[in-house]
């Protein structure tokens, strides 16, 4: 049962967090992630019944933003959707660029993990939607390319300002996707 929110919960989730996106989630110790979190590992255990707990804590908001991404996309058609769910996968993207780079560094495993269930079908309707409803082959080979663009580039640790990463990124998505880019 999770115990509630507190300045060490907190510094243990940063600290795993940086270790995870750094040396995977199987090359982080429960040892690496208290000395790294200032706590002792039994303070650790106190607040995490073990590292997939802490995993868990970790991937949870950015599978829940997927979801309602998804929600939030269905309604809409078209160029519409296009352009929302670019700018609406940079952004989770961005906002979550070191659990990506979790969940890329250690693919196969963190899709076995019961908390990100709901990437393949979110991921399914951002398709859709990078694709503007369209089931053209070339438009959905484009939607797959922005997805797996975005997420590489997040990932990848491009020492760029936010901003301008963020643009850079819309900026590339609607080019590989055909659309203006002004």
């Amino acid at each position: 049962m999770p115990r509630p929110p507190s300045t060490m919960r907190r510094q243990i989730l940063d600290a795993a967090l940086r270790l995870f996106a750094e040396h995977g989630f199987r090359g982080t110790s429960l040892h690496d992630i208290a000395v790294e979190a200032h706590c002792s590992k039994a303070s650790l255990l106190y607040h995490f019944t073990g590292k997939d707990s802490i995993l868990t804590e970790l991937l949870t908001p950015p599978a829940e933003s997927l979801s309602v991404m998804k929600e939030e996309l269905a309604a809409l058609t078209g160029d519409q959707a296009v352009e929302s769910a670019v700018k609406v996968y940079v952004a989770l993207a961005m906002r979550f660029h070191l659990e990506v780079k979790i969940i890329f560094a250690e693919l196969p495993d963190m899709l076995e993990h019961p908390v990100l269930a709901v990437i393949p079908h979110a991921v399914d309707g951002l398709a859709d939607a990078l694709a503007g409803r369209s089931d053209e082959p070339g438009a959905r080979v484009r939607a797959q390319m922005v997805i797996g663009g975005v997420a590489v580039a997040v990932a990848s640790g491009v020492d760029a300002e936010p901003d301008a990463m963020r643009s850079e990124l819309i900026r590339g998505a609607l080019g590989t996707l055909g659309r203006p880019t002004s």
